[in-house]
């Protein structure tokens, strides 16, 4: 089952706060400061994450299986290994992108 983890918004400029993510060349803000759980994305040039992630809002859930959830979907970013605790991957679903997340 999906929980809903943030909302992903592309931006033109780095915000305040943003750190920047070297393995997928995109400065993001931390959800954590959002009192809506939204990740602000500014993409540099060289990102590995596909267009249409790199410009169209996303919604992020976390699921306690990647695997499980990813079967018979439309993956448009396979998923990777962030560290110890987390696993992403995209789909596109409704013609968006959908983060899925697996935090241990």
């Amino acid at each position: 089952m999906r929980t809903f983890h943030h909302l992903g918004i592309i931006t033109n400029e780095k915000k305040e706060g943003a750190m920047y993510n070297e393995v997928l060349s995109v400065w993001l803000t931390d959800i954590s400061q959002s009192p809506n759980k939204i990740e602000w994305l500014k993409f540099e040039k060289g990102s590995i994450l596909p267009e249409l992630v790199q410009k169209e809002t996303h919604l992020a859930y976390t699921v306690p299986s990647i695997e499980e959830e990813l079967k018979g979907k439309n993956i448009i970013f396979p998923p990777m290994v962030c560290d110890e605790h987390l696993t992403i991957a995209f789909i596109e679903e409704e013609g968006i992108p959908i983060e899925i997340m697996e935090i241990k």
